[in-house]
């Protein structure tokens, strides 16, 4: 089912917000001090235009730093009053709306543990009806992009229209360089599909480790993604959540300077034509390879039907690995990496399996 969502873009959200936004602060709430400095520190950057700040987090294990609570959002606004930044949290349920709301939050934010769960989500969306403040939603902790549309569709329903998506990347169980894996291919997909959707990059959550944030960060505005969230704390050495992924306000401010913002589109003629150029190059070369792809499918039928004919099983372990072998070889030296190929070869190898696998459970025809 196409999703139709009835959204406002942040720059009328009456917050003074920009097309591109820097979303900033520290991970949790610790103190009044500490919330204010932060914010006064970061509010130097002309980017950071909302003050970020956990008041309530939730963590894997029990008797873990879990957030200060309602007091946080008194500092919060006295971080307000003191730079003029809108001020955001997470909330994880009805309670946490009505707390943040008396506290006249500009931004909320549904955090990945909350999005996952349908129940959470609607809870909250239910708590939001007849209101209007924007939100932000977080893509699930899993790689499933109908959860993170039917959040987004939720809390719309509820009569949000100032609505936006974060991308703060999903857990994976392989060992990556990154905390979690930013798999830009499912926030690509949500853009095709919810193009009135505007998408926020979290590049602290996706990278866990500070030394990586800024190329995540200028990665995101390539991918023309409309913001970023990065955690930013006065003394994160000794900060009570997320130390490792928090950068200290001159290095925030430092980093947002260098980040190169890039347009969608450009009004230079000759670009235009010649890009025109290359795509209609691309136009006709995907037409021939997925051309070339359905004279490999009616291959792998007739090999299935020829094995169906012999009592050969569709699988042969020695036949694929050595196919996989040879065509790394000839990719690699075409100058294509092993991971895309890899991840070709599976989806071009499931395809034949599956066709294979209809012919043999059909019907001979004598």
């Amino acid at each position: 089912m196409q999703p139709n969502l009835n959204t406002v873009p942040m720059k009328d959200w009456g917050l003074g917000l920009d097309e591109f936004v820097v979303i900033s602060g520290p991970c949790s709430a610790e103190n009044e001090d500490q919330v204010v400095s932060t914010a006064k520190a970061v509010a130097k950057s002309d980017k950071v235009k909302v003050l970020r700040a956990g008041i309530w987090k939730p963590r894997t294990r029990p008797n873990s730093f879990e957030g200060v609570g309602e007091v946080g959002l008194e500092w919060l606004n006295a971080a307000k009053e003191a730079t003029g930044l809108p001020i955001a949290t997470e909330v994880a349920n009805a309670q946490h709306v009505e707390v943040c709301l008396k506290h006249n939050v500009d931004i909320l934010w549904l955090g990945a543990r909350s999005t996952v769960n349908p129940f959470t989500v609607q809870e909250i969306a239910d708590a939001l009806k007849g209101v209007d403040v924007p939100v932000i939603v977080k893509n699930p902790i899993n790689p499933d992009l109908q959860l993170w549309i039917g959040a987004l569709e939720r809390i719309n329903q509820a009569g949000i229209t100032k609505l936006a998506a974060i991308h703060r990347g999903f857990s994976s169980f392989e060992k990556t360089p990154f905390r979690n894996v930013p798999m830009w291919e499912i926030p690509i997909e949500l853009k095709r599909l919810c193009p009135e959707i505007e998408i926020i990059c979290d590049p602290s959550h996706i990278a866990g480790n500070r030394d990586i944030i800024p190329f995540i960060a200028q990665k995101a505005i390539d991918m023309d993604m409309h913001g970023l969230m990065i955690e930013s704390h006065i003394q994160p050495s000794i900060a009570l959540s997320d130390a490792q992924q928090q950068l200290k306000p001159a290095a925030l401010v430092a980093m947002a300077a260098e980040l190169k913002l890039r347009q969608p589109e450009s009004t230079n003629k000759e670009f235009k034509n010649l890009l025109e150029e290359f795509r209609s190059e691309i136009d006709e070369l995907d037409e021939t390879l997925i051309q070339q792809l359905s004279v490999r499918m009616n291959i792998s039928e007739k090999i299935g039907e020829y094995k169906r004919d012999n009592d050969v099983t569709i699988l042969q372990v020695n036949r694929w690995n050595d196919v996989i072998k040879r065509r790394l070889d000839m990719a690699k030296a075409l100058g294509l990496s092993d991971t895309f190929m890899n991840k070709f070869l599976a989806i071009v190898h499931e395809e034949s399996i599956r066709r294979q696998t209809d012919v043999m459970n059909s019907t001979v025809v004598k």
